[in-house]
Formats: C-alpha cells, structure tokens, sequence
C-alpha cells in the first residue's frame, strides 16, 4: 500500500456477478466476517498496527472478527533492516505473536519493493543492490519460516500502462523480480509467495495485463509464485469494475491462487463491497479477503470513511453486506463441504503407519529424525524411514520411535503439533475420524495444515473437512 492516484472505473452492482445465493437458516448464519468466511474454507483478515495493540476497541473487533493478518508496514524492509545486515523484527513479531495467540494466522508484507526502503538501500544500485535485495529477503524469510500463510514477494513492480516501473530495483536488471520469487521459494518452500499490486482490479486495463503477462510467463518457466494479491483500493474514480470476477477468474486459471489484499472503498459503498465479496466468492481459486485497517479512523483514507467500522467501532451497513455475502456462500466447490468429524469405527490400533496428507500427498514427518522434546512435525516427502512412521495405540495415542508422542503444545487455533516423550494426557490422544481428520481429544481440533510443500508445519483448527485436514493412516 502507498499512497497513489488511482485510475477511473465502472461502478457496478452486485448483480453484475451473479445473484447472491440465498442466505442460509439464519440459525446456522455465522456471526462475524472471519467465521463466515471460513464456512466457504476461505479467510477474512484485516491490516493490524502494532501503535494501535494497546487500543481496546481496535483490539476486540480485531479478534471478534478476523482470521488474517497483515502487518501495515512493520514487516516492510525499512522496518526489518534499517542498517544494512542487522535486522529488527520487534515489531513485526509483536503483530505476528498477537494474532497466533488468538488463532490467527499471518500475511507478510511485504519483501522487495520500491518505496519504504531504508536509506541504505536507497543509495544502492546494480549488483550491490541485487546482493542486498537477496540478503534481505533470505534474512527475513529466516526468521519467520514455517510461521506465516503467505508474503507478498514483491509489492508495485508496473506502471500503469503495464510496463515496468522503473525502480532501483528494475535498474538491478529485468529479472530481478524472478530472482527474487527463486530466493523466496529457497528460503522457505512451503509459504505461499505472491505478487501484490493495486489498479490490477480492471481486466480491461494495461497494468492488469502487464501482471497477467508477468504470471502466465513465470508459469510457463517454472518461476515459484503461488498467488496474486489484487490490493482493491476503490477510491475517487475508481470503483468496482463490471469485469472484476473475470480478472480474478484469469489469473486464477494461469494456476495461482487470487486474494484481496488491502481493500478499502470511499464512504464504504455497500454496493461495492457486497459485489466484491460476491466476486472472491464465485472464483473458487479466491482464497481470502482482506481490508486495509479495522476502523474508519486507523485507515490510511480515514477522511473517506472507507471501512467497515467507522471511528468509534460500530458495524456500518457494508459490514452487513459483506457478512450476508459470506454467509450466503456455497462451500468453495475445490474443497468438500465442511462436516463433523465423527471416529472412525474402522481406525484399529496398529503398528507401521504413514500419516499420508489428502491434500499434499506427503507424509507427516519429524524434521532431521530429532528425537528432541517439543520438536515440531512438518510435511514432507514419504520416505519409509522411521521418522515417518507412527502406531496408533488402544489408548488413542500416535508414538513414534516407541517413546514419543504426537503432542498439542496447546487447545486453541494455530497450536503447534509437536513430538513429546508419551504421557498418557488428553493433549496425546487423537481420534481417528471416518471423513479422514484426526482431531485431538483435549481440544477437539483438527489435524491442519496451511500448505502443501515439504517443511510445511503442522498445527490444530478447527475442523472443517477440508483436504489440508485430511489424512489417511497407511
């Protein structure tokens, strides 16, 4: 996000994306935006700064109602290494450690970008500033691997006629947003690496293509990127555009996922919100949505009042819309429907098991065969090997090498599923369930895995049915 001029627009009605499908029972209508996102296995997140935590109103709307987070700019490079090679994530971490607390998960943002560079940076060119813009991203991705959902690579890259913005960064040489999504996937491969920008929205226009073209290439090469982030900032002139799902369907179909990055409308148009919603929802490659601030007053357009909050934290009519949208969503067509987990009548105790993810089609794993207290389990590639195999004991428990025992490091969303030395308590005992999840007796959450790459971690959430929570013992 940056401040910028934005482009003209159509202003167009939720309608021009399809009816929204008949609300549920209102019995079963989830009360808050990120639960009923959720019920569609999608996210609803909001831009969270660190300055704001001690505000109590900021706070309990935040946690009431989100599952996302991006930090507004504490994870941004002249935050992360104001001096060159040493590196602060102070801020950062509060922002991450607030919403993991609270079983949120997190969005990084952003990696390598032409603006809010420290000043060191900034005097940099050519190789020295290919070398440090490499430096940066291993430093940083280091220090937060296996903890975040998704970064945003690199944040801006074109001008508005789709060309390359001519950055230091593009002065560094034409590939270098291709180095960076390599370093990316180097230092962490099991995040979800994205390409972030704003007046991306419009099919139509020259920068949207400019993207498109970017992605299809990378595709066709092999580049590692996961995801585009379309920022949705609607201001001024330009609004919600008649072609926005068919921007959305188009990227989505080149083999990324899509996401609404930092949405924010002037005076909150309900029509525009409800029809961007509605948009995300019928794209089923549209994994999440997230606004750029919680209350009118926090927002970088606090004098347009655009959120879904105004300044003293009341819900304004575009929350209504957006929350009768999610609410009146199908389940997302590429995940099973969400049900019950209800133990398997035919999961027996045995030995020699592999714990195969449905989704990932690798196998739960103790990274470097540690037989270490609190080490934590990941996905990986399926080996055979003694760190890949689990017995499922008559007392619900899943050992491995003998003595060690699938662990919940905690009950609530987000807690680390870890090996610990086996002791008979509840956070040790799993049932195994006939729709394929394995849910913890303690919290009754599930098995949960954000990503499919190996050193993916695993954790506990809700259970929903999903394939990132299905597992079969074989």
């Amino acid at each position: 996000m940056w401040v910028r001029t934005l482009i003209a627009g159509t202003v167009a009605a939720v309608g021009a994306f399809g009816a929204l499908t008949a609300m549920p029972d209102a019995n079963a209508a989830a009360a808050t935006l990120g639960s009923a996102a959720q019920q569609s296995g999608r996210y609803f997140g909001t831009a969270i700064a660190a300055g704001r935590l001690s505000n109590s109103t900021y706070t309990t709307i935040a946690a009431r109602e989100f599952d996302m987070v991006t930090a507004e700019n504490e994870m941004k490079p002249d935050a992360t290494q104001p001096n060159r090679g040493q590196f602060n994530f102070s801020s950062g971490d509060q922002i991450y450690n607030w919403a993991t607390q609270r079983g949120m998960k997190v969005r990084g943002h952003t990696l390598a970008w032409h603006a809010q560079q420290p000043g060191w940076m900034q005097s940099l060119s050519g190789s020295t500033l290919r070398q440090a813009m490499i430096d940066h991203i291993n430093g940083v991705m280091a220090h937060y691997k296996g903890k975040l959902a998704a970064w945003d690579v690199v944040n801006e890259a074109f001008n508005e006629d789709g060309s390359r913005r001519s950055s230091n960064l593009q002065g560094t040489g034409n590939d270098w947003i291709e180095v960076a999504f390599r370093t990316a996937r180097n230092a962490d491969p099991s995040v979800k690496l994205c390409y972030n920008d704003y007046n991306i929205e419009n099919w139509s226009y020259g920068k949207t293509q400019g993207v498109y073209n970017m992605i299809r290439d990378f595709k066709s090469r092999g580049v590692p990127i996961d995801c585009v982030g379309l920022q949705t900032h609607f201001t001024g002139g330009s609004s919600l555009p008649g072609n926005f799902q068919t921007t959305l369907s188009s990227f989505a179909a080149l083999g990324v996922d899509v996401a609404l990055t930092e949405v924010d409308v002037t005076n909150a148009s309900t029509s525009q919100y409800a029809g961007l919603t509605q948009a995300c929802l019928n794209v089923p490659r549209c994994i999440g949505i997230t606004v750029w601030g919680v209350r009118d007053s926090d927002s970088w357009r606090s004098s347009e009042s655009p959120l879904l909050f105004d300044g003293n934290g009341n819900k304004k009519s575009a929350y209504t819309s957006v929350l009768n949208a999610l609410n009146g969503a199908s389940p997302n067509p590429s995940s099973p429907a969400p049900s019950s987990p209800t133990p398997s009548s035919s999961a027996t105790p045995g030995t020699g098991n592999r714990i195969l993810g449905a989704q990932s089609g690798r196998c739960i794993d103790v990274p470097s065969a540690s037989q270490t207290n609190g080490t934590r389990v990941q996905l990986y590639d399926c080996n055979g090997q003694a760190n890949q195999t689990w017995t499922l004991t008559s007392s619900r428990q899943l050992t491995v090498y003998g003595t060690r025992c699938l662990d919940a490091a905690g009950s609530g969303n987000g807690s680390a599923v870890q090996i610990y030395a086996c002791n008979g308590q509840a956070n040790q005992q799993w049932n195994v369930n006939s729709n394929g999840t394995i849910s913890g007796v303690q919290s009754g959450r599930c098995l949960d895995v954000w990503g499919t790459g190996n050193g993916q971690q695993v954790q506990i959430y809700d259970c929903n049915g999903q394939a990132n929570q299905r597992f079969s013992l074989s």
